[in-house]
Formats: C-alpha cells, sequence, structure tokens
C-alpha cells in the first residue's frame, strides 16, 4: 500500500477525523509510532488548510494495532504564515496519542544555507547497504519493512545481522519509499523512526525500546529519491535512552532532525 493511502484521513465533523491503521505497518503486532505519528500530523496539517509540518511532538500513551482510529484536533493558534495544532489520537476508546505541531504555509523560495556543520555520513551506496525484509513466519524482522526501502549501513548494522558488534549506539543507513512515491513531510515522520533501535547495533543487553516522546523537525518538506540517515545515542541512563536523527536528501541537504527517548526494557530480565 502506498504510504499516502495507508496516512490518508477523512473529515468527520469540525475538527474530527477518522483514518485506519493499515496492516503491516507494525512491528511485533504494535503499529510503528513514526507511522502513526505521521497520520496525527496528516490530521493536523489538513486542520490549518494542507500547511506543511515544521516540527511535530508526540507522546505515546499506548499501543496502536491495525484499525480503524480517530483524531480530534485543535487549533491552538492560527496566524499568516505559522500555526500550531494539538492532535489527539484514540483506538478502542483509548488514547493511544497525543501531538502538538507547528504548521507553516508552504514557503515561496527556499531559504538560504547559513549554516550546516555536520556532514552527511560516509557510507555506501544504497545498493552495497543491507536491506532489511520483513521475514516469512518469524516476527523480525517485522512487517514494516515490507512497506518501506531500508538499507543499514554494513558497519553500523552488523550488531543488528548477526555479525560483530561496533562499540558505539549509532546506525546509519537510506530510507525511501516503494515504488519511487515522493518523500512528503510525513514520510520524513516516518523516516525518523523506520530504523533498528541504536542500542542493537551496539549489543547493549536491550530486549526492546518502546517510545515514549518523539518530536521532528521539517527542515525542506520535500525530497526525492533516496535520504541519508543517521542515528546516535549519547545516553542510556535512569532507565530511559535518547535516539538523535539526522536526514539528508540526495543533494546533501539536510531535510530533517529528530529526537526520540525510549523506556529501556533489558533482555534476560
Amino acid at each position: 500500500m502506498k504510504f499516502r493511502d495507508a496516512t490518508a484521513v477523512e473529515s468527520t465533523g469540525e475538527n474530527l477525523w477518522r483514518a485506519e491503521l493499515a496492516e503491516n505497518w507494525d512491528i511485533v503486532g504494535n503499529t510503528n509510532g513514526g507511522y502513526m505519528q505521521a497520520v496525527a500530523a496528516r490530521a493536523s496539517s489538513l486542520a490549518v488548510g494542507g500547511h506543511d509540518p515544521v516540527s511535530v511532538t508526540g507522546h505515546f500513551t499506548r499501543p496502536g494495532h491495525t484499525g480503524p482510529i480517530t483524531i480530534e484536533t485543535e487549533i491552538v493558534r492560527q496566524g499568516f504564515r505559522f500555526s500550531v495544532v494539538r492532535a489527539r489520537v484514540t483506538q478502542s476508546d483509548s488514547i493511544i496519542l497525543e501531538t502538538l505541531g507547528t504548521y507553516a504555509k508552504p514557503a515561496k523560495h527556499e531559504q538560504k544555507i547559513l549554516l550546516s556543520d555536520v556532514p552527511p555520513p560516509v557510507m555506501p551506496d544504497p545498493e552495497s547497504c543491507i536491506p532489511i525484509v520483513p521475514a516469512d513466519e518469524a516476527s523480525f524482522p517485522p512487517p514494516i519493512f515490507g512497506e518501506i526501502d531500508v538499507r543499514v549501513d554494513p558497519v553500523s548494522g552488523a550488531g543488528f545481522f548477526g555479525g560483530i558488534a561496533q562499540a558505539a549506539p549509532l546506525v546509519a543507513g537510506w530510507f525511501r519509499l516503494k515504488d519511487d512515491e515522493e518523500l512528503d513531510p510525513f514520510a520524513l515522520i516516518l523516516s525518523s523512526d523506520a530504523f533498528p533501535p541504536t542500542a542493537f547495533a551496539a549489543s547493549f543487553p536491550i530486549g526492546w525500546t518502546p517510545t515514549l516522546e518523539l518530536t521532528v523537525h521539517i527542515r525542506l518538506p520535500r525530497a526525492t529519491g533516496w535520504i541519508r540517515c543517521q542515528f546516535k545515542s549519547h545516553f542510556i541512563t535512569g532507565g530511559f535512552i535518547e535516539e538523535d536523527g539526522l536526514f539528508w536528501d540526495q543533494d546533501d541537504r539536510l531535510v530533517a532532525q529528530s529526537r526520540q527517548l525510549a523506556l529501556v526494557s533489558t533482555s534476560g530480565g
């Protein structure tokens, strides 16, 4: 299913929307958080006339699952260029996600780059990286990887694929939608949660990292082809891990940034 169709929303009244969390956009039975946040952001965007997301923060309260959801939007502020929208996503009468985002009227001209002091990661081209393909019967890799195209850098992905893990909790790779579908700003939100957790790359004794909060900043709202992604963690303390993500287009322009806070669930108890 195309990403645009999988994130489609339908107005059912003033500030009310209906959507369907599509089948196979999940990880071990729970719908991917970045995908759910993209759906909420699409409803919020439509609430203010189709403006592009600039910054969207999501707080995840319960797992989502394949099936219908309801989205209630609230326009906190609507200005000439920037608007702020809150969204509440419910499923089976339970809140599963709340977002707060800033949305902007598309700019007529691209802004000049005044500072960019982090270069894109150096890694092999997509054809030489490791594609993540969902398993036919096992739960890992999960079904979502049949809906998107993710290629992991062989060095940072070695631990994930059973090789010798690196020392640093860092994952790099390439992302695109299937069938050359355009990477709109909602797809960039999805990309922020589309890679294996950084802790797995360094083989920390962590069983899973459920997302508590995810913030995505959109710098350039549209891209074509592959985007180059890098995720890095600096602290695993207090029962939490953060992941900082950076995303560049094929012209080495920064298109998005993200920060995710996740709960650390240690393996073996």
